[in-house]
């Protein structure tokens, strides 16, 4: 269990993360974050890069950035030797260390997240994570052996060359997560381990280019000006190379997204999903409604606890962060329903997400809560609409089902204040803060799953099955 930050006394950090920005410059966030979100600008950028390219005679580049302490890196690097025999790329590997503090605000919980993360979803990739991994070499009280190995794989990794990587990587970090001194032993025996000093100038060049080209985190492929992230967003970068002709051997993808799966088996309300929202989050509202079906699909009990936007709850969300957000997102709503349309944005941050916030309670008294936060985030990142507005409201209001006549009365109290508070604890109590949040509660109240991220409905989906096949 993780314990919450003490209640915080919320501040606005001003400038462009501000919680409460003016009317113009809502407009102008709001036209940058539609032209982020659009299909053509991305179709247009990746043909200037492939032109580009094929000018300068250069091959498939990819360049995949190492965190050694990051479980997402771990399965990441696995797949580098499967790419380079089923597409004709090159990769470029480079090392590099955590976040700093603005773009991971937690950043030993993003690490204790990411060991628990990448253990659930490895089998469903056909990759290797051991379930009862350590996080080695961020624990408060990690011992001086434990430290020792992560040096000591860093100072391998350091040494190896691009032929090599994607060979003796992953053989480093097994070692690394099984905390098997042993076979680490043996894999400097056949590959030197550099000086200290040199394998800290290699994470600092990895770092300096990571930032160069615009990004902040490890685990993340850079190809063609675009990122992707992991094994999660391999899929991205896999029909983009198909697509190109780059693809040397036929098959399926190697990391395809699982599917949601609603069946065979249902439940009789045993089970509890409590999903944490956000209304200013571009990945919730990409699946909300797909999560809020999955539980009733399946007979789950759906429990939303709606938090605060990041900005509005003093985390910080730094430009670079923020654009990467806005284009992942973007590029995940059109993946996840290419029917339907994404990125007329008015962005709803601040006073128009408390007017929301301020008439949950009821709609969830009228059993329509789910209802008014999928109508908010569909006319704030699908319409357009701006929901600070009366009139803004009422169509959110209308279109949940709900009664504006009603609802104009009581928008703009503060009593849910308290309750959206006790939501962010409940959320970090079970090791999130990012949202949208899962939280898969058994029969006895027992933990089934805690994840974080819309990539993770289909974990979920699948965690459900499993209960009720053993229930």
């Amino acid at each position: 269990m993780t314990t919450a930050p003490a209640t915080p006394q919320y501040k606005d950090q001003g400038g462009l993360e501000t919680m409460d920005p003016s009317g113009l410059q809502r407009w102008a966030i709001s036209m940058f974050l539609r032209r982020m979100a659009s299909g053509e600008r991305v179709r247009k950028k990746r043909a200037k890069a492939e032109r580009r390219r094929r000018k300068a005679g250069r091959g498939h580049v990819i360049e995949y950035f190492h965190q050694v302490d990051d479980g997402y890196s771990h399965l990441a690097v696995q797949l580098l030797r499967p790419l380079l025999d089923t597409y004709d790329v090159e990769i470029v590997s480079h090392l590099v260390p955590g976040a700093d503090g603005k773009s991971a605000p937690e950043p030993e919980l993003l690490l204790a997240l990411s060991r628990y993360d990448a253990a659930q979803i490895a089998p469903h990739f056909g990759l290797s994570f051991p379930a009862e991994a350590g996080v080695p070499g961020v624990q408060r009280s990690r011992t001086d052996a434990e430290a020792d190995l992560l040096d000591l794989a860093q100072r391998i990794l350091a040494g190896l060359d691009n032929a090599d990587f994607p060979d003796v990587a992953p053989l480093v970090g097994e070692a690394l997560w099984t905390a098997s001194p042993d076979a680490m032993s043996e894999l400097a025996r056949r590959h030197p381990p550099v000086d200290p000093a040199v394998a800290t100038e290699r994470i600092a060049m990895g770092d300096a280019r990571r930032a160069k080209l615009g990004h902040y985190s490890g685990a993340m492929f850079h190809y063609g000006d675009e990122w992707y992230w992991g094994v999660d967003r391999m899929y991205h970068l896999e029909r983009r190379l198909a697509e190109l002709g780059a693809r040397r051997v036929d098959g399926d993808q190697l990391a395809p997204r699982p599917a949601v799966e609603s069946g065979p088996l249902r439940d009789d309300g045993s089970l509890t999903l409590e999903i944490y929202p956000s209304a200013r989050s571009p990945y919730t509202a990409a699946v909300f409604d797909a999560a809020v079906a999955l539980a009733r699909d399946t007979g789950v009990n759906p429990c939303v606890r709606p938090v605060l936007p990041m900005v509005m709850r003093g985390l910080s969300v730094p430009r670079q962060k923020g654009m990467y957000i806005f284009s992942d997102s973007s590029r995940e709503a059109h993946a996840l329903a290419p029917d339907k349309p994404w990125g007329k944005v008015c962005d709803p941050i601040g006073n128009p997400v408390r007017r929301c916030y301020s008439l949950y309670p009821w709609a969830e008294s009228q059993g329509r809560g789910a209802e008014l936060l999928s109508a908010f985030m569909h006319a704030a990142f699908r319409e357009g609409i701006n929901t600070g507005s009366d009139a803004g409201m009422r169509r959110v209001v209308e279109a949940a089902g709900l009664s504006w006549l009603d609802a104009a009365p009581i928008i703009d109290n503060a009593d849910w204040e308290d309750a959206i508070e006790r939501n962010r604890v409940a959320m970090y109590e079970v090791g999130l803060w990012g949202v949208p949040s899962f939280h898969l509660i058994g029969k006895d109240g027992e933990t089934l799953l805690a994840v974080w991220g819309q990539d993770r409905l289909w974990l979920v989906s699948r965690e459900i099955q499993k209960a009720l096949s053993v229930a």
